[in-house]
């Protein structure tokens, strides 16, 4: 085989090439990578001329990959994960938690925990540069396999083989009603209790939701259930009087509107909780670094949540 140059080959084009497959869109590829969309079908094109081939199919409602575009996209990925893979083992070299650090985090729990662990952070870690992305456990799951994040914190378990999970502490979840309704006014409260078809669940996607499924003993049939896309607006449905929901702690703390229309309670079964942990992939050569930065994050536990005394 004659030597072929890659000088007209790039890692971004790849990269490119690779959201626009994942997206199947060229404005929201764009916006992932960070470029305008002009630049990014620009480069598109030139790579497609240097390869001989063209990747997609493109229509002004449809963009998928032909079937030599399908082949190539996925000896791409394996070159990113390659690309990724070497900058990984040459960050383990350099010193722990220095440089940048790609974190992501669940919805229900980003907003919440985040804002008081950033200082703490900034003091303990001075050299490092987090990049910070919410996003469902499904697609925090995904960016993780595929190297696009290094750790994220979510609840576990983690649903894959291919990562590995330091537990950092438990959140108990508390039943939140609006101030009129008749389980706010029990002198005790038990799971048992909660399986009325006023519970208000978050839309699916939401690790939250699947918990709150799996701790109230019955739900609303799946027609007949009311969903909320975010934790905010499932506060807002409750001092709405539309139903009552599972919260968990951190999301309560400091809140002061609705004090009059929402009536919090605790519930006494230990299954009414979450376990929040560090997540990487198995293969990742700085697993014994994350798992340090996991050991600090248990020792700076929000207050009202249990630090997990050692990795279970």
């Amino acid at each position: 085989m004659s030597y072929v140059p890659l000088s007209g080959l790039s890692l971004r084009d790849i990269e490119y090439v690779v959201a626009v497959d994942d997206l199947r869109n060229f404005s929201r590829a764009a916006e992932r990578c960070g470029v305008s969309q002009a630049g990014l079908s620009e480069q598109v094109r030139k790579l497609e001329q240097l390869l001989d081939v063209t990747l997609f199919e493109r229509s002004r409602r449809h963009v998928a990959p032909t079937p030599d575009g399908e082949r190539l996209l996925a000896l791409g990925r394996e070159v990113l994960a390659a690309a990724r893979n070497l900058l990984e083992v040459a960050r383990a070299q350099t010193g722990p938690m220095e440089g940048a650090l790609r974190l992501g985090v669940i919805p229900t729990l980003g907003p919440y925990y985040i804002p008081g662990l950033l200082p703490r952070l900034r003091e303990h870690y001075p050299a490092l540069s987090l990049r910070l992305r919410e996003s469902m456990t499904d697609t925090l799951v995904h960016a993780l396999r595929n190297s696009e994040l290094d750790v994220a914190l979510m609840a576990l378990p983690a649903p894959s083989d291919a990562l590995e999970s330091a537990p950092i502490f438990e959140e108990s979840f508390l039943a939140v009603f609006p101030s009129t309704h008749e389980l706010a006014q029990k002198p005790k409260l038990s799971l048992s209790q909660l399986g009325r078809p006023d519970l208000l669940l978050l839309e699916d996607g939401h690790c939250l939701r699947d918990q709150a499924l799996s701790i109230c003993p019955t739900v609303p049939r799946e027609g007949e259930q009311r969903l909320a896309t975010s934790l905010e607006m499932l506060w807002y449905m409750i001092g709405a009087g539309e139903g009552f929901s599972l919260i968990p702690q951190l999301a309560l703390r400091n809140r002061v509107d609705f004090e009059d229309l929402i009536t919090v309670r605790p519930l006494p079964e230990p299954e009414a909780r979450r376990t929040i942990g560090l997540t990487w992939r198995a293969s990742d050569p700085r697993a014994p670094v994350f798992r340090d930065f996991a050991a600090y994050l248990r020792s700076i536990t929000p207050e009202n949540c249990h630090a997990i005394a050692k990795e279970r």
